[in-house]
């Protein structure tokens, strides 16, 4: 049969003591970084181009990160393998190369610039009428 002192917990913890370490204090003044984020409006612009190519067949999944510096959408073939592009938006880079770039699963910049469909125009390809 086990005894227990009360406290509810183990380890021979007295009656009103915690186990829990505080946290310290160092960061308890300290707001939680932001993150960033896509917008609406540009999240809407990247899923029009998703959408139109999933239906076209060219892509098939995507993910979506948001981290203290920049924000990342992910596209991928197939689920189970590596992106083959990334939609990024920076914003420390806007004054000098631009919020947004797409970046190819090799890791060359494909383009970048302020303008998210101007940047992520390079992806969408359009049906093509070839004569001859």
């Amino acid at each position: 049969m086990i005894e227990s002192d009360g406290s509810g917990g183990r380890g021979g913890a007295s009656e009103g003591a915690s186990n829990v370490a505080p946290f310290p204090a160092a960061f308890q003044d300290k707001a939680l970084p932001e993150r960033v984020a896509f917008t609406k409006d540009e999240l809407q612009t990247v899923l029009n181009l998703y959408g139109r190519m999933v239906a076209s067949g060219e892509w098939r999944d995507y993910a979506m990160d948001f981290l203290k510096d920049k924000a990342v959408f992910s596209i991928f073939r197939r689920a189970s393998e590596v992106p083959i592009y990334r939609i990024e938006k920076n914003p420390r880079l806007a004054a000098k190369q631009g919020a947004f770039s797409v970046i190819a699963a090799t890791g060359l910049v494909m383009r970048r610039g302020n303008d998210l469909a101007r940047v992520i125009g390079v992806l969408d390809k359009k049906i093509k009428l070839v004569t001859g």
